[in-house]
């Protein structure tokens, strides 16, 4: 069965990922920031699946591991389901619940959606030859693009979810405006399966985002590259370090890029000139991590009905199922 792909394009938050403008933002307050979606060039995304299989970085193994032993549960609740992911990369958790759904002959449709063209195009030519009755319809662009070209399902009921505590990324309130964005897009009795990494000690944390091997490092490094070819930036990634700390106040990892040397950079197709002093840094990331009784009053506040909680026996992670009430 061919796959499908779109282009987004449309949305409230079209200026702002075509021009830049939340470079141009992040970049000329204090502290600076970057937004995490411009980890996500093809390089960013080959790095990411590099972490994914680090020692250190525990959170995409565990995960696994809860996929691996409930997704048939999952699939039970479901029942034949349209399956829309955000965020999919090489979609290589998503593999377990599509191998449920097909050993329960349920019917299903499979949406993935990443602002990598590129890894979305690898991971559906891949998935189509694994699985080639499934239906794939690949839309390219940011959560809030995608989701609102959702169209109505032919299918009983539709399950929107979101893996690796991603939602990690989000500040409180562009988390409270995500799982609102998410409610509006779902219709009664349909699900959203939710990845939350949990509170666990400093050290485990602070080792996953600095590893041995620098991947994390370059991986960081790597957003100022996507900004060079991008937007015509000079970035000299040899002037910035990596840095990842836990915030214990906020329980958030936070990633930094320390500048180590006076200079100037330009963004020419921004029209954006920064002056660097040794010792600046910019904020590229926050991962927050969650406790699951204060996430689950949280989704039931947003018309999310938690209905099961998966987790792994360490509880590092957890799986978070909820239903739109019917």
């Amino acid at each position: 069965m061919a796959t499908t792909f779109l282009t987004v394009t449309k949305g409230q938050h079209q200026t702002l990922n075509k021009d830049g403008e939340d470079v141009i933002k992040g970049l000329t307050k204090s502290p600076k920031t970057l937004p995490p979606k411009y980890f996500y060039d093809h390089q960013g995304s080959q790095l990411f699946e590099q972490i994914c299989e680090l020692a250190e970085y525990y959170p995409t193994r565990t995960e696994a591991s809860i996929l691996r032993e409930y997704s048939d549960e999952i699939a039970q609740i479901t029942g034949a389901c349209e399956l829309v992911e955000l965020g999919s990369g090489s979609s290589t958790k998503t593999r377990l619940l599509l191998n449920a759904y097909q050993a329960l002959n349920y019917s299903c449709k499979y949406v993935p959606i990443d602002v990598s063209e590129s890894i979305l195009k690898d991971s559906a030519k891949q998935l189509q030859k694994e699985y080639p009755s499934l239906q794939i319809k690949a839309l390219v662009g940011t959560y809030e693009q995608a989701l609102a070209e959702l169209k109505p399902t032919s299918l009983p009921a539709r399950m929107i979810f979101f893996l690796g505590s991603s939602i990690g990324n989000f500040t409180p309130q562009e988390s409270d405006l995500f799982l609102d964005e998410i409610r509006d897009v779902l219709d009664p009795g349909d699900y959203f399966l939710l990845g939350i990494d949990l509170q666990k000690p400093i050290e485990i944390l602070e080792a996953a985002y600095n590893d041995s091997q620098g991947v994390t490092a370059a991986f960081n490094l790597n957003m100022l590259e996507h900004l060079n070819w991008r937007f015509q930036g000079n970035f000299d990634t040899s002037l910035f370090t990596h840095q990842a700390i836990y915030n214990q106040k906020e329980n958030q990892i936070e990633m930094y890029l320390h500048c180590q040397k006076s200079h100037v950079v330009n963004i020419e197709s921004l029209d954006l000139k920064i002056h660097w002093k040794a010792g600046d840094s910019i904020r590229t990331e926050i991962s927050r991590k969650f406790d699951l009784q204060t996430m689950q009053k949280d989704l039931d506040s947003k018309g999310l009905k938690p209905l099961k909680i998966f987790t792994d026996p360490q509880k590092w992670f957890g799986l978070v199922l909820c239903q739109v009430a019917k």
